[in-house]
């Protein structure tokens, strides 16, 4: 082992050539500024008049905008790590999908299947006046 990459590795550097270049982070940062940009437009400027399509155009976009994170900044792809940083973000990500997924389908099941109350709520059932 060299001296220099022995007193690299004793100062906890390390170069594995994944995307640590100004290029790369640039055309993160553009595109991060872009997808942030291009939601705020559609709201300020009343481009979208159904609020369906603006909101599932605005989820789209903060999709796209997540995996731009993922990809420019956090560095995860197949060949970093051998591609188990990557494996470990899915399985994090399926996880927090199924909560999340699962915790709404409960709750509007419930919301659903409650009984209804009578006119007076509460205050109706006890039978006070």
């Amino acid at each position: 082992m060299s001296d220099i990459s022995r007193d690299a590795a004793a100062n906890g550097h390390h170069d594995d050539g994944a995307g640590h270049d100004s290029r790369h982070f640039w055309t993160g940062s553009i595109l991060a500024i872009v997808l942030t940009a291009i939601p705020f437009w559609l709201v300020m400027a009343g481009v979208v008049r159904d609020m369906e399509i603006a909101a599932a155009l605005i989820f789209g976009l903060a999709l796209i905008q997540i995996v731009v994170h993922v990809v420019f900044f956090l560095h995860l792809d197949t060949r970093s790590e051998g591609g188990w940083t990557l494996l470990a973000f899915l399985f994090t990500t399926v996880i927090v999908v199924v909560t999340i997924g699962g915790s709404i389908w409960v709750m509007y099941h419930l919301n659903s299947n409650m009984m209804p109350m009578p006119s007076g709520g509460i205050q109706g059932m006890s039978g006070a006046p």
